[in-house]
């Protein structure tokens, strides 16, 4: 295993993180002996940052990982980070109330890395409101958490006011070769690193969609002096960034473990040549060239009067034509709605909000006909389709 520093911490983390959200199940539940099974061997690889939250597996992910680390000498090998999950906060007292049920879902009396869960501008607003950052600050002096961070799903902007408004421990993003320019994107890891920050990474195969490869896309890879596995280049396009700090990883099987454990052995800063860069963005180009949808997520479009969010919609749907993987853009679909359900967004902005309107239009760069495509997208994206 390679390890980088974090930050100014006096400890080295594993360039691969197991992201405790994605273990295999039995009709929903997880599969407990081969879970604990996979976190102990990803341990015994090299592995030392575990990465948790409240809602993983329906709330099951947390008391496994505490199970998995009460058995030997696994908790003093590892640190753990768990979050606080910031859609289900409603007063201040909600944030003890809910770190107290984390420690003792984990069987630990500190967490070491405790992030604000999934930041968005209406969540940041919300636990600033409640003084977060302060009550943060006690629940360290009272030695419940070590170490402070976000994981953030806004814009860069929102991303910049986040990161420079606290001295941050660490924070996370989604990022890849896909999402260069998504949310905090590479600006946001070069702003945090500059700022001393660490940057854990999560998505970086995107779900799993970079994990195999369209005829057009292993065409490039195939073009490679060094043969590797496509998600293998997804993952040492990462650890060749030197402000990456480490990378989550979803694990589901024993292979995936041991694949990735063989991948984060020959990682480095550096590890790609400048060939080996510009085959990257060949893929991320012929991935591109399979959007159904012309959308750059430019935003142009916003806000829709109607709640409608229509770069996510065309994102989902091109998910769908790009990677071939339907059933996650219509669980992304169907996720949109059930957030509104729950009041987790203020309106349901799935296409089926769309009433043809067509404001929209005038503002899209790309002419896209946006009204006829939500229509598309709906019926392709709907539980009935």
């Amino acid at each position: 295993m390679r390890y980088r520093p974090f930050g100014s911490l006096d400890w080295n983390v594993s360039a691969l993180g197991f992201g405790c959200m994605r273990f295999p199940t039995d009709n929903g539940t997880i599969d407990e002996r081969e879970a604990i099974r996979m976190l102990h061997a990803a341990i015994d690889g090299g592995v030392n940052y575990l990465d948790t939250a409240w809602p993983y597996h329906d709330g099951q992910s947390e008391p496994l990982v505490g199970r998995a680390l009460a058995q030997g000498s696994y908790r003093g090998r590892v640190r753990v980070a768990t979050k606080l999950p910031s859609w289900l906060i409603k007063s201040p007292v909600d944030l003890d109330s809910y770190l107290d049920r984390q420690l003792d879902r984990l069987q630990l009396g500190t967490v070491d890395f405790y992030l604000l869960h999934t930041l968005s501008r209406t969540y940041w607003d919300t636990l600033l409101e409640f003084d977060v950052l302060r009550w943060a600050e006690r629940a360290r002096a009272a030695g419940k958490i070590r170490y402070l961070g976000f994981s953030f799903h806004d814009s860069f902007e929102v991303f910049e006011e986040i990161v420079t408004a606290y001295a941050w421990d660490f924070c996370q993003i989604q990022y890849n070769y896909m999402n260069v320019n998504y949310q905090a994107g590479r600006k946001g890891l070069r702003m945090a690193a500059r700022r001393g920050i660490p940057v854990v990474v999560m998505e970086p195969l995107l779900g799993g969609n970079l994990a195999s490869a369209p005829p057009t896309v292993r065409t490039v890879w195939d073009r490679a002096a060094v043969r590797r596995s496509p998600a293998e280049w997804a993952l040492q396009w990462l650890w060749d960034q030197p402000e990456v700090t480490t990378v989550l990883s979803g694990m589901s099987t024993m292979e995936q473990i041991e694949e990735n454990l063989a991948a984060a052995d020959r990682s480095k800063v550096g590890v790609l040549s400048e060939e080996e860069r510009t085959l990257v963005r060949g893929a991320k180009s012929a991935f591109d060239e399979l959007a159904a949808i012309p959308c750059t997520e430019c935003r142009y479009c916003m806000p829709c009067p109607y709640g409608v969010n229509i770069p996510r919609n065309f994102a989902a749907y091109n998910k769908a034509e790009m990677y071939g993987n339907l059933s996650g853009a219509r669980g992304e679909y169907a996720w949109m709605e059930k957030a509104f359900a729950m009041g987790l967004d203020k309106t349901d902005e799935r296409a089926a909000s769309c009433i043809q309107c067509r404001r929209c239009e005038p503002k899209c760069p790309q002419h896209i006909v946006i009204a006829d495509e939500m229509q598309r997208v709906h019926s392709a994206l709907s539980a009935s389709a």
